[in-house]
């Protein structure tokens, strides 16, 4: 059966439209690839100051671990690790963070949020997930966490490891479904299968986690309108707290972009640019009608009271992170750094007693304007009475012609203090914030 998915109105017709290489989704301001190893001493320079007056504060560890390689990852994961290094890498993520506790910029505080991510974090035993948990919360107790993150990938998921997983105090499971045909998760090299989801959803919601996300991808390898139409019905029929919905893109580490290097193509072998928003449209639509709230370019929520992402909101508007494990990202007093990249160089450090900082940047006042400006444009809407308090701008007289530029496109109404996007601009938020880029940082390719 076909089902007819409406069409946004046409965009301003300055987007190119087929998926080529790179990354699209806009995670930070300036790049990364203005992050300099040389700056590195800014990161270390920022633990020996106390944290400014009312600053969250966050955790992250990434778990680099799976099963196997998914072709259109670019995350920093092995397949490869015996016991014995995993059990390593896990000794010195929580060494990491004894060092981190023990400098001045954490001034009393402990994580309002934390985030296990991967790679698999759900890879791990019952028994390391216990014993990591309980060392992390001698060092930095969890009491005061409103909330507690952990990706999973469904075919790791046991009854005996989902309560393991709700007794250490998860709070939000992150369930990275992507697709419900077995042929699409084959061929784009997922490692679960369909009848692993509702397994593993069942019992988690037996177990009362307060919310469970399912994250989606609309545009892989093979996909169709009526598989994505089938994949939005069956995530309706399962009524999760929240659903995430990405945009496939092809950066450059992928073995997707090894394919196409190597038979020398320059477009993917995914959706272009326009299916993938309609099909995200057609979700956004479904999941209104089912009684969900769209509550970014990405997300949306059953209940919008209940349901909150303090991890992504706390970040975007500038709070501390510590950021653990191989090429983890931070941010302290103002100065973002990344880990070392690979697995050695990394516990190489830690081993020897130093942090793994490989490179850093502190941005200017106007940097971090911007930086809060284009992560905040993500959830739909800015407030421009924010901004004012906390920059001291008008964002309407700041940024008044990239503003003009979005509205004349129909991207962007004002409305009081509100400067909203509209479901079009909403769909392609990553490519419009880049109209708030400074010149210099206006490159093709960002990561």
């Amino acid at each position: 059966m076909t089902v007819a998915i409406s069409k946004p109105e046409p965009s301003s017709g300055t987007l190119v439209d087929q998926t080529t290489v790179g990354n699209y989704f806009v995670s930070n301001y300036p790049p990364f690839s203005f992050w300099r190893p040389e700056l590195a001493a800014e990161a270390r320079g920022a633990l020996d100051r106390p944290p400014a007056p009312g600053t969250a504060l966050g955790l992250y560890l990434h778990i680099p671990f799976c099963r196997k390689r998914c072709h259109f990852c670019y995350f920093r994961v092995y397949t490869d690790k015996d016991a014995g290094a995993i059990k390593g890498y896990l000794d010195l993520a929580v060494r990491e963070l004894e060092i981190y506790a023990a400098r001045p910029f954490i001034g009393g505080r402990r994580p309002s949020f934390i985030y296990f991510g991967g790679g698999t974090p759900s890879y791990l035993s019952e028994n390391q997930l216990t014993q990591l948990t309980n060392q992390m919360k001698a060092l930095l107790p969890w009491d005061a966490a409103e909330e507690v993150t952990f990706e999973c990938e469904p075919g790791t998921l046991t009854d005996h490891k989902l309560k393991t997983i709700r007794e250490i105090g998860v709070t939000r499971l992150s369930l990275g479904v992507e697709n419900f045909s077995d042929h699409i998760l084959e061929i784009n090299g997922r490692a679960h299968r369909s009848k692993e989801i509702g397994r593993a959803y069942q019992y988690a919601r037996e177990l009362g986690f307060p919310q469970i996300n399912i994250d989606l991808i609309a545009g892989m390898v093979e996909e169709t309108e009526d598989n994505w139409v089938d994949c939005v019905a069956r995530t309706v029929a399962m009524s999760p707290d929240s659903v995430t919905i990405y945009q496939m893109e092809v950066p450059y580490n992928t073995d997707i972009y090894q394919v196409m290097k190597a038979e020398g193509k320059l477009t993917a072998p995914v959706a272009d640019w326009a299916t993938k928003r309609r099909w995200v449209n057609y979700a956004f639509a479904e999941l209104e009608k089912a009684g969900y709230t769209v509550a970014s370019g990405y997300t949306a929520v059953k209940d919008p009271s209940r349901t909150k992402f303090v991890y992504r909101d706390s970040l975007w508007r500038g709070a501390d992170l510590i950021g653990l494990g191989v090429a983890s990202f931070g941010h302290i007093g103002g100065t973002h750094f990344q880990n070392q990249a690979d697995f050695e160089p990394y516990m190489a450090s830690l081993r020897e007693g130093r942090l793994p900082i490989y490179r850093a940047l502190t941005p200017t006042d106007e940097e971090r304007l911007i930086r809060e400006l284009a992560l905040q444009f993500k959830l739909g809407r800015v407030s421009r009475s924010y901004f004012d308090r906390k920059f001291g701008v008008d964002l309407l007289v700041r940024f008044a012609e990239p503003l003009a530029r979005l509205r004349e496109w129909g991207m962007l109404t004002v409305d009081g203090d509100w400067l909203r996007l509209t479901r079009e601009g909403l769909l392609q938020v990553d490519r419009l914030v880049h109209e708030f880029f400074l010149p210099q940082h206006r490159t093709s390719r960002y990561v």
